[in-house]
């Protein structure tokens, strides 16, 4: 023992770098693969015209293009839209049905199970769910709303531009709030019990223990939840492929399914445009969750 230390010390002890290797090989193996030379790959295609059997070096003329497609701007307007309100809707029912829960209502074990069951169903399921929820003919929603005499306000909920793109932003968002709610329910059991007592004691209203205590406290949680939802929201695909595919009139197109339709349906067969758009997209969405990030830790510096 003294020897070993009197070495390890002298920096005489040699690192295992065949073991190290070892363990680590495999990792950046799946890393380079799939993530590091498909990255790469993408920012080369968006400077050529990539078809089947060729390559053509265009420079910046797919990004010049770009700046000109209206389609991808209209997908641009709904992925935006769509990650900017969902996000909200999404926390702010999670926190109600959290402090619901926090409160012990009548049945909370059940309602826990309830509410968080739509996180475990796929996109797909999801998807074939509410298309039968919204169809116009016998779906629940327009059956309802002629029971009770409002049949005026039925209509195609998926089939109309003026909808369709609403109508999927209440289906991510029923979707979701169990997870915020589960996040948030154990952000609130992990208060300071004596703070809490303390506001209490000092007759502290319920409304005013929500904003000024409960929610201060827990404020990190609900940004992090906020920022995690924007970037799902901002790549979402899956739900608008099965329900819509971005019709009608290009109303539910979101960037993803833009890119999927320029690289696989069009007859172009080229792949460098869609990189292209893949290639700004990256760069908008990380330029975005760095500014929310910013913001809120400057949000925090001015408030401590």
């Amino acid at each position: 023992m003294p020897t070993f230390r009197a070495n390890l010390l002298r920096g005489g002890v040699r690192q295992p770098w065949g073991t190290i290797v070892a363990f680590l090989l495999p990792a950046i193996t799946f890393y380079v693969a799939l993530t590091a030379y498909p990255a790469v790959r993408t920012i080369w295609n968006s400077f050529h015209k990539v078809l089947p059997r060729r390559e053509e070096f265009v420079g910046i003329a797919n990004y010049s293009e770009l700046i000109q497609d209206e389609i991808f701007w209209k997908a641009v307007r709904n992925t935006v839209t769509w990650a900017s309100v969902s996000p909200v809707i999404e926390v702010t029912v999670a926190l109600l049905l959290a402090l619901a829960l926090y409160a012990k209502v009548p049945g909370a074990r059940f309602l826990r199970v309830a509410w968080f069951t739509p996180v475990l169903m796929s996109y797909i399921v999801v998807g074939i769910l509410w298309m039968w929820i919204y169809n116009y003919d016998w779906g629940p929603l327009n059956v309802l709303l002629r029971a009770i005499g409002l049949g005026k306000f039925a209509q195609p909920w998926l089939g109309s531009p003026d909808t369709a793109l609403a109508s999927l932003i209440v289906v991510t968002s029923w979707m979701w709030v169990g997870f915020n709610m589960v996040v948030l329910l154990a952000a609130l059991h992990s208060l300071p019990k004596d703070v809490v007592e303390a506001a209490e004691l000092d007759n502290c209203g319920w409304l005013a223990k929500l904003v000024f205590v409960i929610i201060s406290l827990i404020r990190a949680t609900l940004l992090n939840l906020v920022v995690l939802s924007f970037i799902g929201k901002m790549k979402i695909f899956d739900l608008v492929w099965i329900t819509t595919k971005g019709n009608p009139l290009w109303s539910t197109e979101t960037v993803s399914t833009y890119v999927y339709k320029r690289a696989f349906e069009w007859t172009t067969f080229d792949l460098g445009y869609p990189s292209t758009i893949a290639m700004v997209w990256f760069v908008i969405v990380l330029g975005a969750v760095l500014l929310l990030t910013w913001l809120f830790r400057m949000r925090e510096k001015l408030e401590y």
